[in-house]
């Protein structure tokens, strides 16, 4: 929002929109001054931190209203001055306020960077659901518009050239719109997922809902492999396996203490598929479990594939067409329309 009022406000006045009168056009608000703060009360709400933190909001409306009542001032002194002075202590002003915003907000996104990169500690819990790697991309490419920011501030000040902004302007809305399209649409699915985990019971048995194969006949079949396979399966749905995202097959070889070429070769025989597809499979079956009870409704598609233990949205819906021929929202549609 504040991005938003800010490049409005440069494009009203670039464009000669602004008021004939003198105050109005030299009341330059620098709304991009609370930019920083707000995106860094909202780090602090979205990933949950639970160690009481500084935000910078108040801080900054602080040096907002002083800025603002220091421009009224000088607006007034030099209106009413009878020409002792001229309007160039206002551009002068503006071009130190600008660089004294720039350096307090540079503080703020050093602070957020330190946040997100080395105080994880602080917001453990929330990388249950989130891996956070869109925020850290953010940061990354906000360094880009802190560079752009600096040269623009420069080249202004040595050839007066308005047209030095215009990159900046195009990154930050760019970015900001991102950011803010990510944030919400994250939140709303983590939201999910936390109601989701309170609300139903993760000990849901799907074993008997995944289909029986035949094993491929080999030297390989035999009943002391068929009893193994018989024990994994059941140690992966008691213990809820498949939920993890990260599951792979070195790590469940190594929770079970079996090799990974034997393990791989177990799953192959008897689970007649391979280890991604053998794991997609749990995590399908429930994610239907789900998708058919219309007391989860409420919650997004996404939020359920994630909290079955699909690690993004596309492998999701990739897994879900595989085993069931449909997309999951075709497949609860034809619930929810009986239900």
């Amino acid at each position: 929002m504040f991005i938003s009022l800010n490049n409005l406000q440069a494009w009203l006045i670039e464009n000669e929109y602004s008021s004939g009168f003198f105050f109005i056009q030299h009341m330059l608000v620098p709304w991009y001054l609370l930019v920083l703060p707000v995106f860094y009360s909202f780090l602090v709400n979205y990933l949950n931190v639970q160690e009481r933190i500084l935000t910078f909001l108040k801080p900054a409306l602080f040096l907002l209203f002083l800025e603002l009542l220091i421009r009224t001032g000088l607006i007034i002194m030099v209106r009413y001055s009878d020409g002792n002075w001229d309007t160039e202590i206002i551009e002068s002003y503006t071009v130190w306020e600008e660089i004294i915003n720039a350096a307090f907000s540079l503080f703020i996104f050093i602070k957020a960077i330190h946040l997100v990169f080395r105080r994880s500690h602080l917001y453990k819990d929330i990388l249950d659901y989130d891996d956070i790697r869109w925020i850290k991309l953010f940061l990354l490419l906000g360094v880009t518009v802190f560079v752009l920011w600096i040269i623009a501030i420069v080249v202004l000040n040595t050839t007066g050239s308005e047209a030095a902004r215009y990159p900046l302007r195009l990154a930050t809305s760019v970015l900001l719109y991102w950011i803010g399209y990510q944030g919400l649409f994250r939140y709303t699915i983590i939201q999910d997922r936390i109601l989701l985990r309170k609300s139903f019971n993760h000990k849901f048995l799907v074993e008997d809902s995944i289909q029986k194969k035949e094993p491929k006949k080999s030297s390989f079949t035999n009943e002391k492999h068929s009893e193994a396979f018989k024990s994994l399966q059941r140690y992966i749905v008691e213990n809820q396996k498949y939920l993890d995202p990260t599951l792979s097959l070195e790590k469940l070889a190594e929770e079970v203490s079996m090799s990974t070429s034997h393990l791989s070769k177990l799953i192959n025989t008897y689970g007649g598929q391979n280890f991604s597809d053998y794991i997609n499979e749990f995590r399908i079956t429930q994610s239907k479990k789900l998708l058919s009870d219309a007391s989860f409704g409420q919650y997004t598609i996404v939020a359920i594939g994630l909290e079955c233990g699909f690690y993004s949205k596309s492998t999701f819906y990739s897994a879900f067409k595989k085993f069931g021929g449909q997309t999951p929202s075709e497949y609860r549609d034809q619930y929810l329309k009986v239900s």
